[in-house]
């Protein structure tokens, strides 16, 4: 395991933001599988990404969500992808935002790029819908 006491606070910031964004469930399994290898990228991770961009003040959750979405949507990385989306219910981002988020990927990243994202959301969705039943 890393030491953390080099920047406990960007850490525990990192941590609290990351557990608030993508629940509990979550971090707790990918801290679960989590092993001497990849423990340096796990911490890496929630200090820059958790710790650092998504704790900044001047943007809500539901402001970095739409953003995160619409950048992984264009870059293609789906796992990442469904995983955002799946934090929408913890980032307050709407189906009518991820809409719009979809509609810019579209002229700005391309068609495929958001046809593809876009089945993803709609899977993503249709998981969620399923899960409440």
């Amino acid at each position: 395991m890393p030491d953390q006491t080099k920047r406990p606070d960007r850490f525990a910031r990192g941590m609290k933001t990351r557990r608030a964004v993508l629940g509990d469930a979550h971090v707790d399994g990918a801290e679960a599988k989590q092993t001497d290898f990849d423990a340096p990228f796990q911490a890496l991770i929630t200090e820059g990404a958790w710790g650092s961009v998504w704790s900044r003040p001047d943007w809500d959750k539901r402001q970095r969500s739409i953003v995160t979405i619409a950048l992984l949507a264009a870059l293609g990385h789906d796992e990442e992808l469904a995983m955002h989306v799946r934090a929408t219910r913890n980032t307050g981002a709407t189906k009518e935002d991820l809409r719009e988020a979809m509609m810019h990927v579209a002229i700005y990243a391309g068609v495929p790029a958001a046809n593809r994202a876009i089945k993803i959301i709609k899977a993503c969705f249709a998981e969620q819908r399923n899960m409440r039943k």
